[in-house]
């Protein structure tokens, strides 16, 4: 087995598929690879394929016409990324752009789509993977519109301690000014809520090293979307 077929095998989105079907992925990928700060594609570009991270980082966002960022999502590896855009027939919603250097597998819509048709095994990955997406970013919007910021922070720590299955130590793999702009904040104001937090003894900050040290606090903090001013003293 080649390295290229290692790579899909151990990408969630086509675990489960048996040797030939990895082969028929890996006769349709095509090894790519961006700088950091490297565009992929831009908002409105034709959805012509989805990419899976192999290795480095990858951003997703948009741009305010003010030219403000938002970052929607940030994907390593083993994420996928622009298959919506491809299976509409459509255009990108959103600009990628390599965060560091990376690897990238390029899956050619026509070709995918065509490999697929036969494939339930494949269709169902796909299903469950685009569903999970949705759900997170069902979420991710709930986060922005209805919580304010300590909340969306408190989300995203839990977030990352449950569904990435880091545990009550956790570690940033993203900038904290990247982390501002995921939540929809600036920098500043993210650094006093962290802060706040770290004084109300619900976590520890240690540079991109974060320690839980309160979840059933973190969790009614997620849930109330706000700090409030005072919080009682932990038991003893």
């Amino acid at each position: 087995m080649d390295n290229v077929l290692k790579m899909i095998g151990a990408i969630p989105l086509f675990q489960g598929l048996i040797e030939e079907q990895l082969g028929q992925l890996r006769n349709i990928a095509r090894n790519t690879s961006f700088n950091k700060g490297e565009v992929i594609f831009s908002e409105d570009d034709e959805g012509e394929g989805f990419y899976v991270v192999v290795a480095g980082q990858v951003k997703i966002y948009k741009l305010s016409q003010e030219g403000k960022e938002q970052i929607l999502h940030i994907y390593g590896p083993g994420n996928s990324f622009g298959e919506v855009a491809v299976f509409a027939g459509k255009h990108f919603p959103a600009n990628a752009k390599s965060l560091t250097k990376s690897h990238l597998l390029f899956f050619p819509r026509k070709d995918f789509v065509d490999l697929i048709a036969g494939n339930p095994s494949l269709c169902l990955n796909l299903l469950a993977d685009l569903s999970l997406r949705l759900r997170q970013f069902t979420v991710q919007i709930e986060n922005l519109t209805l919580k304010e910021v300590p909340g969306r922070l408190a989300s995203y720590l839990l977030y990352l301690s449950v569904e990435e299955g880091q545990g009550d130590h956790l570690t940033l793999s993203i900038s904290k000014g990247q982390l501002a702009s995921l939540l929809g904040t600036i920098p500043e104001t993210l650094s006093r809520i962290l802060a706040r937090m770290s004084g109300g003894e619900l976590i520890d900050v240690k540079g991109k090293e974060i320690m839980i040290l309160d979840r059933v606090g973190l969790q009614e903090l997620a849930d109330a979307g706000r700090l409030s001013d005072q919080r009682p003293p932990p038991e003893s």
